[in-house]
């Protein structure tokens, strides 16, 4: 599966474009549409372009898909994976592989698992509004109720 034109928006619009380095809310450096700086990019402090953001993101949702599609074991609808690919877009696949939600999932309790995607709007053990807001509208996606773009 791919990433749907909803599941990108919601994930555009969550993480925004920052033409330049900043610290994420977990204290990572960060640029574009939140792809997170490793060692082997090139240098960023001169900035860059929505255009190469793009590119970045590309990259940073296959490789989401792909983590996806690797670790889920039951069938998917579109929202579904939408919110999942964002979930570990936002979160990382190690959050996502020792979760309840993945547990649950894989057993087939969907229900269960949506519930869990809500529980995920903690960082540095505060409760923060964009990140409810985040997971409320995987939820949506996830039910098959997108938020209008």
């Amino acid at each position: 599966m791919n990433l749907s034109a909803a599941g990108l928006a919601l994930l555009m619009k969550s993480e925004g474009f920052r033409a330049t380095l900043y610290k994420d809310v977990a204290g990572f450096a960060t640029i574009g549409y939140g792809h997170r700086v490793t060692s082997t990019d090139p240098d960023f402090s001169g900035g860059i372009t929505e255009e190469y953001a793009r590119d970045l993101l590309e990259q940073d949702v296959s490789l989401a898909e792909q983590q996806v599609e690797h670790m889920v074991t039951v069938p998917l609808a579109q929202g579904q994976f939408d919110a999942l690919v964002d979930f570990t877009f936002n979160l990382g696949a190690g959050r996502l592989g020792s979760s309840t939600l993945l547990k649950l999932l894989n057993q087939g309790d969907y229900a269960g698992a949506a519930a869990q995607l809500v529980r995920w709007d903690r960082a540095g053990g505060q409760e923060l509004e964009a990140l409810k807001a985040r997971r409320l509208a995987e939820l949506a996606l996830w039910n098959g109720t997108p938020e209008p773009a």
